[in-house]
């Protein structure tokens, strides 16, 4: 018997330093893309189950999309261990690998401070990944510096979402970073600190306007 499109589905997929936990959101059958959703640094305790990536896969999943979700190498019941960022877009290159094995439709992919910074660097080259939402964008934090030069090359279209007052994504360093990357682009600020306490509700409505308006779809 198919699965409801409400149903959630928990598995492992198998990713370059072994099984990644993984859960997936089961759509509609006459879905028209499907979701990829990455998670905040693990080592500040970010997984699967974060707020941030609840939210946004609610948001994608009320299209009837099915969204997946899932932990990167060493946390929660992944295999491997935290790589500082390098061997996560390999893991986020295994997620996009499952999502068009199973289901063959063109991929949004949200990623969430830690797992956009990584998640953008593989779904940005992919073919098969049709636009991309940044929420929480870390321009500096915890002594680490992120790079974004490599969406001065990404011409699929971008969201960015960050509060007001992001303390990993100052406003003008966030503003520098959105103004180099190709068009198209939108940089939307919204009430509320990095993650968005307070204030789920309006970025999950940020994200499902912006995909009304980018694929031309719904109402």
């Amino acid at each position: 018997m198919p699965l409801s499109h409400s149903a959630i589905k928990s598995f492992f997929l198998e990713g370059p330093a072994g099984r990644l936990e993984a859960l997936l959101n089961v759509g509609s059958p006459t879905a028209t893309h499907a979701g990829l959703v990455c998670h905040p640094h693990p080592l500040g305790g970010g997984t699967m189950h974060n707020k941030v990536v609840f939210h946004a896969m609610k948001a994608l999943h009320s299209f009837g999309f099915p969204v997946l979700r899932f932990n990167f190498r060493g946390t929660g019941l992944s295999a491997g261990r935290h790589d500082e960022g390098r061997g996560e877009v390999a893991d986020v290159q295994a997620a996009l690998g499952w999502l068009k094995d199973e289901f063959s439709l063109p991929i949004i992919f949200v990623g969430f401070s830690f797992g956009a910074a990584v998640g953008l660097r593989a779904a940005c080259p992919d073919p098969d990944v049709s636009a991309l939402i940044s929420l929480g964008t870390p321009v500096e934090g915890d002594g680490r510096l992120y790079s974004f030069l490599f969406l001065q090359e990404c011409t699929k279209p971008k969201l960015f979402v960050s509060g007001d007052h992001d303390q990993y994504g100052p406003h003008e360093a966030l503003e520098k970073v959105v103004a180099q990357a190709a068009d198209p682009k939108e940089l939307v600020f919204i009430p509320g600190d990095h993650f968005f306490e307070g204030h789920l509700a309006e970025m999950r409505m940020t994200i499902e306007s912006w995909l009304h308006e980018v694929l031309r779809i719904g109402n």
